[in-house]
């Protein structure tokens, strides 16, 4: 067999594994325009060979990021060395339909790139080939782990029948405001309240309805208190609210408001009718405070007090007065 046929054998084996393999295969020179389009680039384009060789890649392909893909060549060019770029980065380079049926989720093909300078005859690089890798699977199983990552942390974090914070994620936002405030000496105040017998709602209405009750408490609150407020679901019936850049009479404003909406509101649970009410206890940030467990002690007191009084109540709680001295000396 002649040379040239043994050349010839090998061009037609290396133009099948080209036109068969599973990636997309684009060859383009200095000017931009198409030189190799292999039928993976074919099947996903709808663009035959015939159409795109020769024409520009841009002109053909518009939704192409003409400046960071002339950006990504030069540097091919002038370091004569592969670039890539992964769908993290990039989602597509070509924008192509996703037609697995597996990864039916995705809306595209996402994609990894690698771009290879080519060598001419003469040891210069005049052209560049761009590969195309599909890996929607993968990116798709990525963002979906990234998803239930996401949720599952949601989960660890909030009470599942309230959807407020649970306590111990709750406590963890009270130890950083309360170290803040330990240095800066802001208005900071802190709400706590449960639900006045509770234990009869249960008794009389079933534990059902003593969880409608609370989740009812748990809404008036989410539609009562600003973004920057922290609320949580201390234990059983019992809520507390953490509210910065908050006076204690702003605290015992909202307090009151939530007050009234409660008893305002009957919860309902299978047709009947469950009047209840709250009690509130509210204290502010001081600087006698030795660790936010003492500050969640100082509302919790305030909080027996309103129950003392009779429930359906605020009370706020007072500091000793040589507290009160101590802050003063302290603040001047």
């Amino acid at each position: 067999m002649s040379n040239s046929q043994d050349m010839l054998n090998d061009f037609r084996w290396i133009m099948d594994v080209v036109q068969n393999v599973d990636v997309g295969l684009v060859l383009i020179d200095k000017d931009y325009n198409v030189q190799l389009w292999n039928s993976f680039m074919q099947n996903h384009s709808a663009t035959h060979a015939e159409q795109i060789i020769g024409q520009s890649l841009f002109e053909k392909f518009p939704e192409i990021d003409e400046k960071w893909f002339r950006r990504k060549v030069q540097s091919v060019y002038v370091l004569k060395n592969s670039a890539f770029t992964t769908w993290e980065q990039r989602p597509y380079l070509f924008r192509f339909e996703n037609y697995r049926p597996i990864t039916g989720k995705a809306e595209f093909m996402y994609q990894n790139t690698t771009f290879i300078p080519i060598q001419g005859l003469d040891g210069n690089t005049d052209s560049i080939c761009v590969i195309i890798y599909d890996v929607t699977e993968q990116a798709i199983n990525n963002i979906e782990l990234e998803k239930a990552n996401d949720q599952l942390e949601i989960i660890s974090k909030t009470d599942g029948l309230t959807g407020l914070l649970n306590r111990k994620s709750w406590e963890d936002i009270l130890q950083g405001e309360y170290e803040r405030e330990s240095r800066y000496h802001e208005n900071c105040s802190l709400l706590m309240f449960d639900i006045d017998h509770f234990k009869k709602v249960n008794d009389n209405f079933g534990h059902p309805a003593g969880d409608e009750v609370i989740k009812q408490t748990a809404d008036i609150v989410k539609a009562s208190i600003r973004k920057s407020d922290v609320a949580g679901r201390y234990g059983g019936e019992e809520y507390v609210i953490l509210l910065p850049h908050t006076s204690v009479d702003c605290a015992h404003i909202l307090a009151e408001r939530i007050r009234k909406k409660v008893e305002a509101r009957p919860a309902f649970y299978e047709n009947q009718e469950i009047p209840y009410t709250i009690s509130i206890g509210v204290a502010e940030f001081h600087s006698s405070l030795k660790n936010p467990t003492h500050w969640i002690d100082c509302a919790d007191q305030a909080l027996y007090d309103s129950k003392q009084g009779g429930r359906n109540q605020t009370h706020i709680y007072q500091y000793p007065a040589e507290a009160s001295n101590d802050n003063t000396e302290s603040s001047n």
